[in-house]
């Protein structure tokens, strides 16, 4: 049996004889008789288990588990309860989370956006434990990176990788729900840090650029819309087909989804410039740039650390063009604005590597071209209402005939509305003739199609 007793200072202490017959005492502090007496009775109880090496029935267990950790330690000081473990804290799991995400190979650049968020987090909430984690605290995260004038764009991605964090740590059941589930931030408008770049534009960049690597690398990203530099420098000979007119694109970014690679037409404007590169490549290379250009860009980071948009800037500016937000990715942009005049947006996406969605969001602004031609457009008409000369999207009818040949060379200096229809020429294998919406034409049948 146990017993309450009370000292002078009324401080309560639960008195009892162990299985080994050696007196001890729960210290309680100050807490009401009631409490005391519960306390009591529970101690009596647990004291009957270890001397009867019985099993803990289901009411006892659910008790303990709902003590707290200093009542838990003082029984688990006189050999009542088993020492309860230290609680998790937010930053032990979230430095387990990022060591399991290096030991399964994510890529650099994936590991690199992660740290961010959990150095963030570790600092903000490090020392709690992970179970006393709520939505405040989810929203004080949010606070402290709109404090810092982070953008939009980036406290949204931060606040996602956050709760898929911390949605691991529901499924592992360290805790039962996401506390940031539902804190919220709207993402920014990706549009005001993107430009379109004029092929006149690119060109004076390309023709300023010190050798033909760079020339060629300004032009992967114009002209044929790869993400530089990851693709460009996965880029080997062997996926280049002169002959079919096309190119089969690395896609390090993707292939962890099991899209290793895409599909791209061999445009008329990147054509000569991957043509001066074989010229230039060492015999039996294998990549289409040299492996000093590779080696400088491969970093611990990945080709996240390559630091080509410094070098591009300085380029931009010595060729008096106007320096653009998010150098390379406003050049494939513009190639995607480009393509998209002319062919199905699910195509374009498709030979861009991404989807719809992230093309109209992200990528595909309306070009001056565009303006140019609505303002001639008449619904319904038989000719679409556009004069050819200002239709950008269909310039190539007036230099590819019916029969495929070619009828007018292009001049030099393309116009900013013939954008579009210098950058598809090599592919576009049909004349479309508009009656009404529905192209009625059938298309001429060429050695090859994209």
């Amino acid at each position: 049996m146990a017993s309450v007793s009370t000292d002078g200072n009324g401080n309560v202490r639960i008195l009892f004889v162990g299985g080994d017959k050696k007196r001890r005492a729960v210290r309680l502090g100050k807490i009401t008789q009631k409490a005391a007496n519960e306390v009591k009775l529970k101690v009596e109880h647990l004291n009957a288990l270890l001397t009867t090496r019985l099993p803990m029935d289901s009411a006892t267990a659910a008790w303990v588990a709902g003590i707290g950790d200093e009542l838990a330690a003082k029984l688990a000081a006189v050999g009542l309860l088993p020492e309860r473990a230290k609680p998790l804290t937010a930053g032990e799991f979230l430095a387990g989370w990022k060591a399991e995400k290096e030991a399964a190979g994510y890529k650099p650049t994936s590991l690199l956006a992660w740290g961010q968020t959990v150095a963030e987090l570790t600092a903000l909430l490090g020392t709690r434990p992970l179970t006393s984690l709520t939505h405040a605290d989810g929203e004080a995260y949010r606070a402290a990176m709109l404090a810092r004038k982070l953008r939009p764009t980036t406290v949204h991605k931060r606040l996602a990788h956050s709760k898929a964090m911390l949605e691991d740590a529901v499924r592992l059941g360290h805790i039962a729900a996401n506390p940031f589930k539902h804190v919220r931030q709207r993402q920014g408008d990706p549009s005001e840090r993107r430009a379109y770049v004029s092929v006149a534009d690119a060109q004076r960049v390309i023709d300023h650029c010190p050798n033909v690597w760079w020339k060629l690398m300004v032009a992967l990203a114009r002209f044929g819309g790869l993400r530089t530099p990851s693709e460009p420098f996965s880029l080997t000979w062997g996926d280049v087909d002169w002959e079919r007119g096309r190119v089969s694109v690395p896609s390090p970014k993707t292939e962890g989804v099991g899209k290793p690679h895409r599909i791209i037409p061999l445009f008329p404007l990147l054509r000569p410039h991957l043509e001066a590169a074989f010229d230039h490549a060492e015999e039996g290379g294998v990549f289409v740039f040299p492996d000093e250009y590779r080696r400088r860009a491969q970093g611990e980071r990945g080709w996240g650390g390559a630091n080509m948009r410094t070098t591009l800037g300085k380029i931009v500016r010595k060729a008096g063009v106007n320096p653009w937000p998010r150098v390379w990715h406003s050049l494939r942009a513009s190639c995607e604005s480009d393509l998209a005049q002319s062919f199905p947006l699910a195509v374009v996406a498709k030979w861009l590597g991404n989807t719809p969605s992230v093309a109209l969001r992200h990528y595909v602004d309306p070009t001056d071209a565009a303006f140019t031609q609505a303002t001639g457009w008449v619904p319904g008409g038989a000719d679409c209402g556009a004069p050819e000369a200002q239709n950008a999207a269909q310039t190539g009818a007036d230099e590819i005939g019916r029969d495929g040949s070619r009828t007018a060379e292009v001049p030099e200096n393309v116009r900013f509305r013939s954008i579009p229809s210098e950058l598809v020429r090599s592919s576009l294998t049909f004349k479309r003739e508009c009656m009404g919406i529905e192209p009625t034409e059938s298309l001429v049948q060429t050695p090859h199609r994209f």
